[in-house]
């Protein structure tokens, strides 16, 4: 019985690390990359950091990609270009009650 637990373990810790090199190869190339992130923080532009506050890292990256690459599409466009409504305290409801 012990035997197979010689053979065994030293085979299931293998291919254990195999599946998790794979895992983390694809994780690589998902994942925000640092330079990308400091790129981005160097020169945010309004409609970036309105996708930052509001969809997350991932979707202003992903506009900034666009923008770096110059393949923005026309609603993409309109949607950065949209006007930033602002409201002031006078402009909110009182407390009821």
């Amino acid at each position: 019985m012990a035997v197979w637990f010689v053979f065994a373990v030293p085979i299931v810790v293998m291919f254990f690390a195999l599946f998790m090199e794979r895992v983390e190869a694809r994780l690589r190339h998902v994942a925000v990359q640092e330079d990308e992130v400091e790129a981005f923080l160097d020169n945010p532009r309004p409609e970036e950091v309105r996708a930052l506050y509001g969809h997350g890292i991932g979707r202003a990256l992903e506009l900034f990609r666009l923008r770096r690459k110059g393949k923005l599409s026309a609603r993409a466009k309109k949607v950065m270009n949209a006007p930033t409504v602002r409201i002031s305290r006078a402009d909110l409801p009182k407390k009821i009650g």
